[in-house]
């Protein structure tokens, strides 16, 4: 089997026979009931592919689809002009960065659709080259904008650039709703949601698909679709683990399945680090190698976040659709880049529990917040957690608590105000990447929630 990997282009997994979920169906009921929409999802799960198909479907490319469950329903097969807008391929460090981007693609459009509007600014030249591609071509016109909000994200810490970012692509984004009558479809993705008070203030027509429970699989792999398309490759994975299938099957499981987009609603699998797996024969965290949170941990440290809430504070959903308050709460910022997911559900008030969706995310997130949270001088030292571990399976106590006066040897005696909380956070990562689940300072106990909708955790303990 051949796995897509790293390919994003649906017209090259479908003639080079790479492996494809089919999400067409999903796509299809989109297109014919609706007009304009926003996705957001953690990064590398398949929103690039999503728009690559749909741009496919907009130009008439019916061979592409052949087999595929959108040739019983599409019957007409119309070519579209199309504006396909990548912000996913440079990186923003200034704010003329962003002009060099949206300029590179205005010009190209300009010049395919005869648009001499060149001398004015960024938004009215996206006008002009949708209202010139209407009238060239006679067919509305179809905007696809794939992780729309990449500057905003890269300028956290920033906000001079974070401002200059906002007003550029608020007026850029408003067009679609100054352009109604030229445009067929316009489809955004992004990892976040930027609330209503920024970039999406103009642009209060899109419809966000995040959360509906009928669109929480077009993108992800399933449990069915898992077992339906790649039973023969987990078979083959777990021949190279010495695992039996199903032993597999349930540490595939744990490893990378959980997202959750709406409760209730079947968990997803990352498949970013499912088909890697499938792949080498091997389980890795290949999704949180990929790349490293720093902008999270940014506003962890600058909200003296306590690190033990993020799995146990109830959000509202109109507080989890936004990031527009992440200089108070990073949660909302945490859940939308992939690295905390829906767990329960409480219908009274309308509010979230969350928490991490699988192994890899877990470990790897805890791990990745070690350094940020332990004592500078003592990071250049022979530390190791598994030294602890070893400890501990030795039944060594001494040993241990002289290996943990050691680690903080380095660290401030002073732990009051944001101090305090510090030292809490480093307690807090350190004794969770030793497998324990601890409560730091919890003056009285938080009465236990009950809520109907809760999602059951099947990943074993270890």
């Amino acid at each position: 089997m051949k796995y897509p990997i790293g390919i994003q282009n649906f017209g090259e997994v479908r003639r080079d026979g790479y492996a494809y979920v089919d999400k067409t169906a999903l796509m299809y009921k989109m297109v014919s009931e609706g007009k304009y929409y926003f996705l957001s999802r953690p990064r590398r799960f398949g929103k690039s592919l999503l728009l690559s198909t749909l741009e496919a479907f907009f130009q008439g490319e019916r061979e592409l689809f052949l087999g595929l469950a959108v040739e019983r329903l599409e019957t007409e097969w119309v070519k579209h002009p199309i504006l396909h807008l990548d912000l996913n391929v440079k990186k923003y460090e200034s704010g003329d960065d962003l002009y060099k981007i949206l300029n590179r693609h205005l010009e190209k459009w300009e010049e395919a659709y005869d648009s001499p509007y060149g001398e004015r600014d960024l938004e009215e030249r996206f006008l002009q080259v949708v209202e010139c591609a209407y009238r060239k071509t006679g067919k509305r016109v179809v905007i696809l904008v794939d992780e729309y909000d990449k500057p905003m994200l890269q300028a956290i810490g920033n906000e001079e650039l974070q401002a200059e970012y906002r007003a550029t692509l608020k007026a850029f984004y408003g067009v679609l709703k100054s352009c109604d009558r030229y445009i067929r479809f316009a489809f955004l993705t992004g990892v976040t949601k930027l609330g209503k008070v920024s970039v999406f203030s103009d642009l209060n027509n899109l419809e966000d698909l995040s959360y509906l429970p009928q669109y929480s699989s077009i993108c992800g792999i399933s449990e069915d679709e898992m077992r339906q398309l790649f039973d023969d490759e987990v078979g083959l994975l777990a021949e190279a683990n010495n695992m039996t299938k199903e032993e597999c099957y349930n540490r595939l499981q744990k490893d990378f399945d959980g997202y959750h987009f709406c409760i209730p609603c079947k968990g997803m699998y990352n498949p970013f680090s499912l088909l890697n797996t499938l792949k080498n024969k091997v389980f890795r965290d290949y999704w949180f190698e990929t790349g490293t949170p720093s902008f999270l941990v940014y506003q962890l440290k600058k909200t003296c976040y306590p690190l033990e809430n993020m799995t146990t504070e109830e959000l509202s959903t109109d507080t989890l659709n936004s990031i527009d308050i992440m200089d108070q709460n990073p949660l909302p910022l945490l859940y939308q880049s992939g690295y905390l997911t829906l767990k329960s559900y409480d219908e009274e008030f309308d509010s979230y529990m969350l928490g991490f969706p699988n192994r890899e995310v877990e470990q790897g997130f805890i791990k990745y917040l070690l350094p940020f949270y332990t004592p500078k001088t003592y990071q250049k030292s022979t530390f190791a957690v598994s030294q602890f571990i070893k400890d501990v399976r030795n039944g060594d106590a001494e040993g241990f608590m002289h290996r943990l006066q050691d680690f903080f040897a380095g660290g401030d005696y002073q732990v009051v105000g944001n101090t305090e909380k510090y030292f809490q956070n480093t307690l807090y990562v350190f004794f969770r990447l030793l497998g324990f689940y601890v409560n730091v300072e919890r003056h009285r106990p938080t009465p236990a929630v009950q809520s109907r909708h809760q999602l059951p955790d099947r990943r074993q303990a270890d």
